[in-house]
């Protein structure tokens, strides 16, 4: 089904429209600080947030406030991941929206386990349980399709296509089979702020349908680690592209085309592309001109520069959290059933329903058996007219002479509703602005990594009388963060069930990065 800019897609669930979410949270983003946001006309981002919803008592109205807010488009490499739990690993702007809403949740939490009023949680019979306010849910917004599964669109002949042009041809090939075209993201990181980390070249950026993208004749697979390190670069300029069942050409603002066996110029129906890249040992992308492109409804992870990720795409993980809930872990300890997204909506930019439904739900709809509290729970899918004002197309438009190329923006920005410190802004995974010398130190923590969630979480454990701790917290050996993920054990029996029906391929975490306290 093809998809325009804005597809048939519902607009209004449950007294809620697109796009008075999509205002709200484009209002919220408007009100932080200047500091971490792109500049104007020269850089892009994207940006997630999570929503309180409640229902009025005795009302046909509902209260909504934005909870959590996250902008972002890049990952650390895997070599760059820290045992110590103190590096932000997935800065997607998803990502940074729902680590936002943990600690909004841990406030919460603390809020009851002091026996004060909370506008979220509320008790249950069960010991050391809580669960959602009568009224209460929880709605997603992200500014563009998630990156992965869901970016996978069929395309309309009006919309520009994916790729710079191309030619068939092995000349510009290098011995090992890589392409000599440099990387514009390599280039672009030069231009980074100087008082960043310097760790540019560890980091990844986000590429979105509508990116002018760049296919490379290759296959992955589970063979060796340099496959996933490869990705498509956002606008890349002229590259080669060898096909050896037909000459392919793509035109950057026309038809796809190929050559068929009469030597005329047939028009091949064309799909945005992802830049990220399916997991080893499964079905790999087929490269083939138009929608034979990818493979659908494989797991992927981010793309890397110059290493792989281990950070599974956007898509797989909102698809993830329909059936696990979206509270980790962890906080699965204090509540009687997991918390899922009742709505995700997207705001304008290339969309389709039917790829939305694909990536996020039908993946797994068919799981079961899965422990008490969980559920394959499927969000409402809806679509605003409404588009981001630091998008990258909304950054092409206002792009003018003298900028310098257009870029994503260096800096991921955190905003929840918290009392203390609801601002954290990062750039490679660290603080943003911080020096070298800061790193490994606490001044360098972002408030997100694992290591500040967890101690905010061990901070809950102690601020609750012992008397009302959760039975899955009364064991003395808990000491590591493994530990604490682990004693959560019908989380893991709900993860192993959805592992082994519908995502087999996942990647298992190394225990060694989640030894820390």
């Amino acid at each position: 089904m093809p998809a325009s800019l804005h597809s048939h897609s519902p607009v209004r669930c449950d007294m809620v429209t697109a796009d008075e979410i999509a205002k709200l949270c484009y209002e919220r983003f408007n009100e932080l600080p200047r500091r971490g946001k792109p500049e104007p006309g020269r850089e892009w981002t994207l940006l997630a947030a999570v929503l309180k919803i409640t229902r009025c008592a005795n009302s046909d109205t509902v209260e909504k406030e934005v909870v959590s807010l996250g902008t972002g488009t890049k990952c650390i490499g895997q070599t760059t991941m820290s045992p110590r739990g103190d590096v932000l690993n997935d800065s997607h702007a998803e990502v940074i929206a729902r680590r936002g809403c943990i600690r909004y949740l841990i406030q919460e939490l603390h809020r009851v386990v002091r026996g004060e009023d909370s506008t979220v949680f509320c008790q249950t019979d069960e010991p050391g349980k809580w669960r959602l306010r009568p009224g209460v849910s929880f709605l997603f917004f992200t500014s563009h399709t998630p990156c992965g599964d869901a970016s996978i669109i069929p395309m309309t002949d009006s919309q520009s296509q994916p790729c710079a042009p191309v030619t068939s041809t092995k000349s510009h090939e290098g011995s090992d089979g890589s392409r000599g075209v440099k990387r514009k993201s390599e280039e672009l990181s030069e231009e980074q702020n100087t008082k960043l980390p310097r760790l540019e070249e560890q980091e990844t950026e986000e590429t979105k349908p509508g990116d002018t993208l760049q296919p490379v004749s290759m296959t992955l697979t589970s063979a060796t680690s340099e496959d996933l390190s490869q990705s498509h670069s956002a606008k890349a300029p002229v590259e080669t592209v060898s096909q050896t069942s037909a000459e392919l050409k793509i035109e950057t603002r026309g038809p796809l085309t190929h050559i068929d066996s009469t030597g005329l110029n047939v028009q091949v129906p064309d799909i945005h592309r992802t830049g990220a890249k399916c997991v080893p040992g499964g079905p790999a992308d087929p490269l083939h001109p138009g929608v034979g492109y990818h493979s659908t409804g494989v797991l992927r992870v981010k793309p890397g520069r110059g290493e792989p990720t281990l950070s599974l795409s956007c898509s797989d993980k909102l698809a993830r959290w329909a059936v696990l809930g979206f509270q980790g872990a962890l906080l699965l300890h204090y509540l009687q059933k997991a918390l899922y997204f009742s709505t995700v909506v997207v705001g304008k930019c290339p969309y389709s329903q039917e790829v939305m439904q694909r990536a996020l739900v039908t993946r797994c709809s068919h799981v079961s058996d899965l422990p008490a509290g969980f559920s394959v729970c499927p969000p409402v899918l809806l679509q605003s007219s409404l588009e981001f004002s630091f998008s990258q197309a909304q950054t092409e438009l206002r792009h003018q002479a003298g900028q310098g190329r257009i870029s994503p923006c260096g800096a991921a920005i955190s905003w929840c509703n918290v009392t203390e410190q609801p601002l954290d802004v990062t750039a490679n995974g660290y603080k943003h602005g911080v020096t070298k010398k800061a790193l490994g130190t606490a001044k360098a923590r972002s408030l997100l990594c694992k290591l500040e969630l967890f101690r905010s979480f061990r901070s809950l454990v102690s601020a609750t009388d012992p008397s009302a701790l959760p039975e899955t917290l009364r064991r003395t050996e808990l000491q590591t963060y493994w530990d604490y993920k682990q004693a959560s054990q019908s989380y893991q029996q709900a993860w192993q069930h959805l592992r082994s029906q519908a995502f087999p391929r996942w990647p298992r975490s190394d225990r060694d990065l989640l030894l820390f306290h």
